[in-house]
C-alpha cells in the first residue's frame, strides 16, 4: 500500500498539471490590483474623500478605505490551486452611486492581468468603473 501511494501521488500531481489551462509558475505570480479614484470633485473640496470602498475574498478582507481625488487603492494576491481567487469592490460615490464589482477573478483576469507587469488596473469615474491591463485604454466594464 505504501508503495502504491508513492506511485500515485506523483503520478496525479503530474496529470494535474499538465491539465491546468495555466502554467505551474501562475501559482507564483503577484497580482497587483490597482484601483483609482479619478471622479470629478463637483463641488467637493480637495482634501475631502469622494469614494469609499470596501474591497475583500471569502478570506480576506484587504479593508476599508475613504479615497481622496486621484488616489490610488493597491493590494496583492496570488491564484490558488483552485483558481477560484476572487476580491470584490462595494465602492460608493458619496452622495451620488453605489457599485459592488470584482476587482479580481483568477479565472477571467490570470492571462489579461499579466500582460502590463501583472496588473489589474481600474478607474472609478463618474460614468462607471473602467479596467485596463495596460494602463493606455481602458474600458467601462461595471457602468453605474
Amino acid at each position: 500500500m505504501t508503495n502504491l501511494k508513492g506511485i500515485a501521488l506523483p503520478f496525479l500531481l503530474a496529470f494535474s498539471l499538465m491539465h491546468f489551462p495555466f502554467s505551474e509558475s501562475a501559482w507564483f505570480i503577484n497580482y497587483h490590483i490597482h484601483i483609482r479614484n479619478d471622479l470629478p470633485l463637483f463641488k467637493t473640496p480637495p482634501e475631502t474623500p469622494n469614494l469609499f470602498l470596501d474591497c475583500k475574498s471569502k478570506g480576506k478582507d484587504v479593508g476599508d478605505k475613504l479615497m481622496l481625488a486621484r488616489q490610488d487603492y493597491t493590494w496583492d494576491t496570488k491564484i490558488n490551486f483552485a483558481r477560484s481567487t476572487h476580491f470584490y469592490c462595494n465602492a460608493r460615490w458619496v452622495d451620488h452611486k453605489e457599485i459592488t464589482f470584482d476587482a479580481f477573478k483568477a479565472k477571467r483576469d490570470e492571462s489579461r492581468c499579466r500582460k502590463y507587469h501583472n496588473s489589474c488596473m481600474w478607474s472609478v469615474r463618474s460614468d462607471g468603473i473602467y479596467f485596463s491591463n495596460n494602463s493606455a485604454t481602458w474600458q467601462n466594464e461595471y457602468p453605474w
